[in-house]
């Protein structure tokens, strides 16, 4: 059944929807422009470059590997190409048959043969119906002041409207009041499970390394899947196949260096990069704190190489570590690593495809040299994907794609630390799941005002052996006391032994998408969204921020896959021919079987977390609005959001209580205001300066209400979950970047970054702890805060 509506579906996007788009007017003769375009110095491709033809108000955009296709009447046409950072190019083109043309672009400053025109550079696509959706350029980013001087991907996107934190210090980032674990995090479609070094201070992102970032807050479009909330899509640097170039910077904390350069030129390129962190040295500066450290290290590699105007090869990969470890009794190593495969090629000037190959690895492990074992586990999946995207026509689109993803989950391997062959070491059950799925989404113009995209996902989840499943009886593995109200672990009466590829659970779900852009005219326009969206892991946590510590785990009996709906709608519009934009969205988004756990639940190598957890519900609505100079010497953003975040666990039955006796309840990711104001000022060739400004409320929390004695201790008793707050956290963070004129006539290229974080010197609190006073022998709240003001300085050289 489910069979024949998908293929009703298919022959619904291929013949009847695209009907609706067809000209009434006489039919001309029309011809395809393809190509590739790419940075004019080493030619890098550029994603999302924006084609346009202004006496035809017809355009497209490049995809992520800088191809584009556009259909139009055949004749001569003025054709402009805009690209935000590089100079925009005007240039007449006579079709009078299918063309093939690669155009170049340079960066801004620098002089081109072709008219350059200035125009156009910070528009919002009004016609397009993409929304929720934000894109930064590393330019950007990299100019933004951060903690410790050190460049941070992810701590520039908690600048954008509807993005938030857990806190300073705190890893992950919050969208649209979801949970971190929530977000699909992608490195060249390869899948990162932790995003930070150093328990959430810096992220695994080496800015050099990055070519372009694209996140999905909603109207996340039918090739993505997996997660509840948002994608985070990063593609890495091809390398410079025209010359060899070094770059790199050193800091107060961290160094890093990057070099790329052609195999054969102007056909393949490599790129390398790494970073090291040295904290860790000055802690042996004292005799207490010799054998303490605390560093991180990661790789970026990638080999590209094109074989011929229709085929390129990419290879990429990533590879991190952080270790932490005190006096010899203990030492945690964790990260990730990737590998990618891909081959481009373009069946004809309409039809482009990839294929990938995929490896994900995320390790996690603790010595306990002081009490004899080693801890180990991770999460591995591989990962195969094709993709097409078909140009069919000037107004209609199709992309279309099938991938499977096979997981192998280790809760824990506990071992000993010495001589391991004579003990036996004890595995926690391993999991095993696959993940297949198919979509197909379609862009289509309907008429000159009204665009839509629409598709459809179907995703299958199948939860694997071997294994030993635990039974219930009510097939239910948490117990509810209605006398004591208080839920505790069931105990099973019973296993049952699944063998390796059996299928022990399996899922199924269709995930719509659509979205509409309506202009009201050239400059503004009205847009909405809504997707479904089917996650089937679930990371085992009860803070609101992830820590390396976390186990992800499948979907299975009693872990059923988080569903998420979202409704999206937006008033976009360019003021002053695209020198500002302002973009406001309201959403409201809803989650079924959101994780919960029961008070007292213990996570921590638990092989039968089942009976800790119970299904709940999630919801989120607010209003986001983003205010942009896009252009002149100062530029930059203001972002507001007003938003709240809740959660919902019902009992069971009648009888149960359920959590916060079945009432809905702050999610621990709710912040009702959010505001974010960040600002680049270029004063001339040698400096410029920058500046953020971030104030949210403050994180939900528990606090004790009362207290009772016990023993003669003072013990603290506590009321309904999330019913507190922490303070609100805001801070000013500055920056000023010096560049030598000399550089100009040198090939060693260098500037100056100087950073002040936290300006006014804010404690924030991370947390709230209540201690008893050994004097008093009173309960007291005590405020941990990470950072205070941080000054930094860095260097940043290129050769």
């Amino acid at each position: 059944m489910i069979l024949k509506k998908i293929s009703f579906l298919i022959f619904f996007f291929l013949t009847v929807l695209p009907t609706f788009s067809q000209n009434t007017e006489p039919a001309k003769q029309k011809f395809t422009l393809s190509g590739t375009i790419t940075d004019l110095k080493n030619n890098e491709t550029l994603i999302g470059v924006n084609i346009y033809i202004p006496a035809l108000k017809m355009g497209t955009t490049t995809n992520e590997y800088g191809f584009y296709s556009l259909t139009v009447p055949g004749g001569e046409h003025q054709i402009e190409i805009s690209y935000v950072g590089y100079q925009t190019v005007q240039q007449t083109i006579n079709l009078n048959q299918n063309t093939k043309n690669n155009f170049g672009l340079n960066e801004g400053g620098e002089q081109l043969q072709e008219v350059v025109i200035t125009d156009n550079k910070g528009k919002i696509n009004i016609k397009s119906p993409e929304m929720s959706t934000n894109k930064l350029s590393i330019s950007t980013i990299k100019k933004m002041p951060v903690v410790l001087g050190e460049v941070d991907v992810l701590k520039s996107i908690l600048l954008l409207p509807g993005v938030t934190n857990a806190g300073e210090g705190a890893s992950g980032f919050n969208v649209r009041g979801g949970g971190a674990d929530q977000n699909l995090i992608l490195l060249d479609e390869a899948t990162i499970f932790n995003s930070s070094h150093v328990f959430g201070f810096f992220s695994v992102f080496n800015p050099d390394a990055i070519k372009d970032l694209k996140l999905y807050k909603g109207g996340i479009p039918a090739r993505y899947g997996g997660r509840a909330s948002s994608v985070l899509d990063i593609y890495q640097k091809d390398g410079n196949s025209k010359e060899f170039h070094v770059n790199g910077g050193i800091g107060l904390i961290s160094s890093r260096i990057l070099a790329e350069g052609p195999l054969v030129k102007d056909k393949g390129s490599f790129l390398i990069g790494g970073r090291a962190s040295y904290a860790h040295l000055f802690l042996k500066f004292s005799e207490d704190n010799k054998d303490n450290a605390a560093y991180f290290y990661d790789l970026n590699t990638k080999l590209s190489y094109k074989v011929n105007d229709n085929n390129s090869l990419y290879l990429s990969g990533y590879f991190g570590r952080d270790v932490f470890s005190l006096n010899k009794s203990f030492t945690n190593i964790y990260g990730n690593s990737t590998l990618n495969l891909r081959w481009n090629h373009l069946y004809s000037d309409k039809l482009f495809s990839n294929l990938s190959l995929i490896y994900s690895d995320y390790y996690y492990g603790l010595d306990f040299d002081y009490v004899g074992f080693k801890w180990d586990s991770g999460i591995k999946n591989y990962n195969i994907k094709y993709d097409f995207k078909n140009y069919i026509s000037d107004k209609f689109k199709l992309t279309y794609g099938l991938n499977g993803i096979y997981y192998e989950f280790n809760p824990g391997t506990i071992k000993p630390s010495n001589d391991e062959s004579r003990i036996n070491p004890d595995q926690l059950d391993k999991k095993y799941a696959f993940e297949p799925a198919v979509y197909i989404e379609a862009e289509n113009q309907l008429s000159k005002k009204l665009t839509v995209s629409y598709g459809l996902r179907y995703s299958l989840f199948y939860r694997l052996g071997e294994s030993t499943v635990n039974l219930y009886e009510n097939n239910s593995p948490v117990n509810f006391n209605p006398d004591t109200e208080v839920y505790s672990k069931g105990t099973p009466i019973g296993t049952e032994h699944y063998n390796k590829n059996k299928v022990i659970e399996s899922y199924n779900n269709l995930e719509p998408r659509f979205a509409i852009s309506y202009q009201l005219n050239d400059d503004q326009a009205i847009k909405a969204s809504y997707n479904r969206m089917a996650q089937y892991l679930q990371l085992i946590s009860n803070t609101s921020s992830p820590t390396p510590l976390d186990v992800w785990m499948p979907s299975d009996r009693y872990i059923k896959p988080q569903l998420a709906d979202q409704v999206a709608l937006g008033y976009f519009r360019n003021i002053n021919n695209g020198a500002y934009s302002i973009e406001a969205e309201t959403f409201y988004k809803k989650i079924k079987n959101r994780l919960d756990y029961i008070d007292g639940a213990d996570l921590i190598a638990n092989d039968a977390i089942e009976q800790v957890i119970l299904n709940g519900r999630m919801r989120a609505y607010g209003l986001e609005i983003m205010f942009k100079k896009n252009e002149g010497k100062f530029n930059g953003w203001v972002s507001y959001t007003l938003s709240k975040s809740e959660q919902q666990t019902p009992g069971r039955t009648p009888e149960e209580t359920g959590i916060n006796n079945g009432e809905w309840y702050n999610s621990a990711y709710d912040k009702k205001h959010n505001l974010a104001i960040t600002g680049a000022y270029n004063l001339n060739e040698k400096w410029s300066f920058g500046a953020n400004f971030a104030l949210q409320s403050g994180q939900p929390a528990t606090f004790p209400n009362d207290q009772y004695k016990y023993l003669d201790m003072t013990v603290p008793s506590y009321g309904l979950r999330n019913k507190d707050r922490l303070p609100a956290y805001h801070h000013l963070d500055i920056s000023a970047t010096l560049t030598p004129r000399k550089n100009k006539d040198r090939n060693w290229k260098g500037e100056w970054v100087f950073s002040i974080y936290n300006l006014y010197n804010r404690k924030n609190a991370a947390s709230i702890n209540f201690r008893q006073n050994v004097d008093t022998g009173y309960n007291e709240a005590v405020k941990t805060s990470i950072f205070g003001i941080v000054p930094a300085v860095s260097y940043n050289f290129k050769f």
